[in-house]
C-alpha cells in the first residue's frame, strides 16, 4: 500500500519456502500474500517467480493459482516468471535434487503444461512432470505471460526459444548487457526483459553497506552453491568470512539517491520493460518514501 501511494507501478514477489539464512527470519507463502496485496491495492500490477517442476508445486496447481488471481484481479498479474529452482525451497518435500540439465527439462515441461491450461486446453502429459485430463474451470480472459528466469547468457539464449520474456538480475551492467543480448540474439528481440536490481539505501553510506552485508551477503556465495544447498544454516556458515566491503560486488550500496538514479537510468537504456528495485534492507518504509519522492519521477 505504501509503494502504491508513493508512485511505484508494480510489485514483485519471490516464491520461497525458506529464507537463505536464519537471521532473515521470515518466508511467507507468496500466493496467499499476492491475493491479500492485490485486494489491498488498486492500481499496482504484480509479478512473481516460482518453480513449476513438480516438486513443491505440481504445475496443474500453479496454473490454477495463476488463473484464479487473474480472474479475481484482471490485468493485475500480467506475467509470471518460472525458474529451475533452488534446493532450499524444493527439497523440503523429500525430493532428490537433480543436476541443472534435468531441472531445466522439468522446468520446460511444467511451463508447457501451465501454458496449455491457461489457454483453456484439457491436458494429459506423461513425462518428467505429469498431468492427466487436467482442466481449469475458472480462467481470466487474458492469461499471464510466461517469462523465463536466467542469470547466465546460455540460459537466457535457451529461454528465448520458448519463453514470452526474460527475467534476470543485475549486479554488473556489462554482464547484464551480455545476458540481454544473448536473449535477443537467440529469438527474444521482440520480447520483454525484466530486470531485478539488488541495492541498499540508507541514511548513510556506512548504514547502507552494513545492512547489505547483514541481509544479502549470502547472495555472494555463488549460484551453484545457492541452487544446491537445502539448509538455511549452511548459507550462514558459508558466508561467515564475507566482509562488508566485499558485498559491494553484489549490491550497489549508497546513501546518495543521485547515484542510484544514474545506475538505474543506465540499466533502463538497455531497453528493458521493467526494473524491480529491490532494497535489501529492512528499512522498507523509509526506502519507499525516499525513492517515491526523489527517484521514480527521474526514471520516467
Amino acid at each position: 500500500v505504501l509503494a502504491e501511494r508513493a508512485g511505484f507501478d508494480a510489485i514483485f514477489s519471490s516464491d520461497h519456502l525458506q529464507p537463505w539464512a536464519p537471521r532473515q527470519g521470515q518466508s511467507g507463502f507468496a500466493w496467499a500474500w499476492l491475493g491479500a496485496a492485490m485486494q489491498a491495492t488498486q492500481r499496482c500490477r504484480f509479478g512473481v517467480i516460482t518453480v513449476p517442476s513438480g516438486w513443491r508445486y505440481q504445475p496443474v496447481v500453479l496454473a490454477q493459482a495463476i488463473a484464479t488471481l487473474g480472474l479475481l484481479f484482471p490485468n493485475r498479474l500480467p506475467w509470471v516468471a518460472f525458474g529451475s529452482g533452488e534446493a532450499v525451497n524444493e527439497c523440503a518435500v523429500g525430493v532428490d535434487w537433480p543436476h541443472k540439465d534435468e531441472r531445466n527439462a522439468r522446468l520446460k515441461e511444467g511451463v508447457e503444461i501451465i501454458r496449455a491450461l491457461l489457454a483453456g486446453a484439457t491436458v494429459t502429459h506423461r513425462g518428467r512432470v505429469q498431468a492427466v485430463n487436467a482442466k481449469l474451470w475458472s480462467r481470466p480472459r487474458e492469461s499471464a505471460q510466461v517469462v523465463g528466469a536466467a542469470t547466465s547468457e546460455s540460459t537466457a539464449a535457451w529461454l528465448a526459444t520458448w519463453a514470452d520474456g526474460l527475467l534476470t538480475t543485475c549486479h554488473d551492467v556489462k554482464q547484464l548487457r551480455r545476458i540481454v543480448q544473448a536473449f535477443r540474439d537467440a529469438g527474444g528481440a521482440d520480447k520483454p526483459v525484466h530486470v531485478k536490481v539488488d541495492l541498499s539505501w540508507a541514511e548513510t553510506d556506512e548504514a547502507a553497506l552494513l545492512q547489505a552485508h547483514e541481509q544479502w551477503r549470502y547472495n555472494m556465495i555463488g549460484s551453484g552453491f545457492n541452487w544446491d544447498v537445502s539448509d538455511p544454516s549452511h548459507f550462514e556458515r558459508a558466508a561467515r568470512f564475507i566482509r562488508p566491503e566485499d558485498v559491494r560486488q553484489a549490491v550497489f550500496a549508497s546513501a546518495d539517491l543521485d547515484e542510484h538514479v544514474e545506475r538505474l537510468v543506465e540499466i533502463g537504456r538497455l531497453g528493458v520493460a521493467t526494473i524491480d528495485i529491490h532494497n535489501v534492507g529492512r528499512n522498507q518504509a523509509e526506502f519507499i518514501d525516499a525513492f517515491g519522492r526523489h527517484v521514480l519521477r527521474r526514471l520516467r
